[in-house]
């Protein structure tokens, strides 16, 4: 028996039935096609999958006596693939300096933007931080 596609909600979540005579029962994968890259498992009920966690920070100058703001940050955290690769490499040398070209997925910032915080100093001037503001977390290739 073929399996049936069924367009769930417009999230972008794929909802994929199987139905196996044989073993007399309905397995049921869903995958959401923007935020797993291709890893069922790791779709968008798992809650330790990689996504963006926001927190928040107080920002103050290390030297000047300068007011402190707080600001809204985001970071990447959570799980990719528990799968990693160790491919041998071809040499046409006799020393081989990196015998194998490993590679896994790590949760790391998609896009981002930057921001500045304006922070009122001691005689009225006034120093500006800049920071990167994440707004979109992938399972992206280690380096």
């Amino acid at each position: 028996m073929k399996p049936s596609v069924s367009a769930g909600p417009p999230s972008g979540l794929l909802l994929v039935l199987v139905c196996c005579p044989l073993l007399g029962f309905v397995q049921s994968a869903s995958s959401n096609r923007s935020g797993d890259n291709g890893h069922p498992h790791l779709g968008e009920t798992d809650p330790e999958r990689c996504m963006r966690h926001h927190f928040v920070e107080t920002i103050t100058h290390p030297i000047y006596k300068c007011n402190s703001k707080m600001v809204l940050l985001a970071r990447c955290e959570g799980h990719c693939s528990h799968t990693t690769r160790s491919d041998p490499l071809i040499s046409f040398s006799s020393v081989l300096k990196q015998p194998f070209k490993s590679s896994c997925s790590c949760c790391r910032p998609h896009t981002s933007k930057l921001k500045a915080v304006r922070l009122r100093c001691a005689g009225g001037t006034r120093i500006t931080a800049t920071y990167r503001y994440i707004l979109a977390c992938n399972c992206e290739e280690c380096s």
